[in-house]
Formats: C-alpha cells, sequence, structure tokens
C-alpha cells in the first residue's frame, strides 16, 4: 500500500506518515518498506491522467509498504486508529497461535462415531434375543433411520470474522 492511502487509513497526514518512517528508518528495512523508482512514479501518475501533480498531492516518489511495514506502522503512528489496529494485529497473533496449538474439534466425527456405537450395541441387544416382535423390529428401524439421517446431515458452518484489517 502507498504512504498516502495508509495515511488516510491510520488517520494521520502523508507527511506525519513519513516523518514518523523517517525517524525509525532502522524499524523499516527493505521487506517492510520501499520507495517507488522514477519510472514506477510516472507510469503510476500517467494512469491517473491528471496533468497537474501538485493538485493530486504527489510532489515526491511514494512510499509503497508490505504487510509487515503496515504493521510496524501501526506501532511507530500515534493515532487513535493506529493504536486499534496494533491490537487488531496482536489479537490476529493470538488468534492463530491458539488455533495452531488447539485445533477445532471434530464435532460431526465424534457424533457419527457415537452413533454407529449406539446403532451397534442396539442391533447387538435385540439379535442376541429370540422373542423380539414386529413393533420391536419396527422401533429399531426408526432409530436406525434416524441415526442415518443425522450422520448425513451436514454441519452449519458459523461465519468467521476476518483477520485483519
Amino acid at each position: 500500500m502507498l504512504d498516502r492511502d495508509l495515511a488516510g487509513m491510520y488517520g494521520v497526514e502523508t507527511r506525519r506518515l513519513n516523518e514518523q518512517v523517517k525517524r525509525n528508518l532502522k524499524r523499516f528495512p527493505d521487506d517492510f518498506m520501499f520507495q517507488l523508482s522514477e519510472q514506477e512514479f510516472q507510469d503510476w501518475k500517467s494512469q491517473f491522467a491528471i496533468s497537474n501533480s501538485i493538485k493530486m498531492g504527489m510532489r515526491k516518489r511514494p512510499y509503497a509498504f508490505t504487510e509487515l511495514g503496515v504493521a510496524m506502522l501501526s506501532t511507530v503512528l500515534n493515532s487513535d486508529t493506529a493504536i486499534e489496529i496494533n491490537m487488531s494485529i496482536m489479537r490476529a497473533f493470538i488468534a492463530i497461535r491458539q488455533f495452531v496449538l488447539k485445533p477445532p474439534v471434530d464435532r460431526i466425527g465424534e457424533l457419527q462415531n457415537e452413533m454407529r456405537e449406539i446403532k451397534l450395541y442396539i442391533e447387538e441387544m435385540f439379535t442376541d434375543q429370540n422373542d423380539i416382535n414386529e413393533d420391536t423390529w419396527m422401533q429399531i428401524e426408526i432409530i436406525s433411520q434416524t441415526l442415518a439421517e443425522l450422520q448425513t446431515e451436514k454441519q452449519t458452518v458459523k461465519p468467521r470474522r476476518p483477520i485483519g484489517f
């Protein structure tokens, strides 16, 4: 993302954002941020079809930030938005770590296994006895059908909160 877009996102002026970057250059290595070359800058400006570059606010070549640079910017800027974004990034890292350390339980798989066990238990109980009447067989059939239907039902997926910005 370009510095002016990020400045708008963080709620600061572009020159203030660039000042903070220059004051904290050690925090922004080449894989976090780079400045557009003169050719890239000219090509980018020509896409807007605006002849007056001063009105467009583009007197200098802008800085482009990678996702790592965007995260670092939230630590060096002091706007309320930057603070909120920094906290969101930290929460996202914690959520990812928790997900990796403790993956979600496969509830559907567990229920399917329990239903198979119940079905086998019922079949074993009633096939061992010779005095099963027709009513009992109908009940067993209803239970088996219900278990089969439950096994084929799909799990409803809760929409996940997006991670990031």
